[in-house]
């Protein structure tokens, strides 16, 4: 496994991989959810490339870019088990200049819900996400679904922009209490885990009311909120159709149900795509 820090031992690098590339970006504190998607990447591809970067620009003022866990051994120790090939740790200097073009999110799908929480979040995260794509020429980028708009907003700079690689969505994993993975899960209490699987308790309430045929949006984020009631801020709790629009009745091929939340300072996501 080549572990690479700037650009040019990175590009040397990839230039001796095979026909198919996958890509797996990650800003690192690895989990078994990470795992899951390396272990996808490998299965589909001659060769596998891991980024470990946090990312500065989609941070805002206030979050926790400074205390984000950071486990290199650990990463690195995880990739090398797995199989990949290439793990690629760029420095902010190395992928950022004085004066950087911008990409702007889209006006509609990149300000509400998650991008109404964390204005310009979801513009620095496609500027590095882009810039990893470029760097790495992936056949496939494999990324999780419980990060449902960047997902889409991913797919949709890929398509706009005419790149030249495959998203792969991949399903989110979760521990045996149903708590979905996430690096900031590290910040949690044992009580605050406890209360976390409130969401993951809220999206299973929804999910069965639908198996029933309730497809009344009003009456189910009625029952989202209730389950809700177990965290100590509700940040939101919508039902949307793939544009990120608000919808009134579920449709069963078209719909996803987003919920954030706090636990103390850790803000949480899970969702449900119907």
């Amino acid at each position: 496994m080549i572990v690479a820090r700037d650009i040019s031992e990175f590009q040397r690098a990839r230039a001796l991989l095979g026909a198919s590339v996958g890509f797996v970006p990650t800003m690192g504190a690895l989990h078994a959810g990470h795992s899951s998607l390396i272990q996808q990447a490998k299965a589909h591809n001659e060769a596998t490339i891991v980024s470990i970067f946090v990312n500065p620009t989609q941070f805002l003022e206030g979050e926790d870019w400074d205390a984000y866990p950071r486990q290199e051994m650990h990463d690195l120790a995880m990739c090398q088990s797995l199989g990949v090939d290439i793990v690629f740790m760029p420095t902010i200097e190395a992928m950022y200049g004085s004066d950087e073009l911008a990409i702007m999110a889209p006006c509609k799908a990149g300000y509400v819900l998650e991008g109404a929480t964390r204005p310009g979040h979801f513009g620095g995260m496609l500027q590095i996400v882009m810039k990893l794509l470029n760097l790495t020429r992936p056949t496939r980028a494999y990324f999780g679904k419980k990060d449902a708009q960047q997902l889409a907003l991913i797919i949709k700079m890929v398509k706009e922009y005419f790149m030249n690689v495959k998203i792969v969505p991949c399903e989110i994993v979760r521990d045996e209490s149903g708590l979905a993975l996430s690096s900031r899960n590290a910040y949690l209490s044992t009580t605050q885990k406890v209360q976390a699987l409130a969401l993951s308790q809220s999206l299973h309430r929804a999910s069965s009311l639908i198996e029933q045929n309730q497809l009344d949006c009003a009456i189910l984020k009625e029952q989202i909120l209730e389950v809700l009631q177990g965290v100590d801020r509700v940040d939101y709790a919508e039902i949307v159709n793939r544009n990120f629009e608000v919808i009134q009745t579920i449709d069963k091929n078209n719909t996803i149900i987003l919920v954030a939340a706090y636990l103390g300072t850790t803000r949480l996501i899970d969702n449900l795509w119907v």
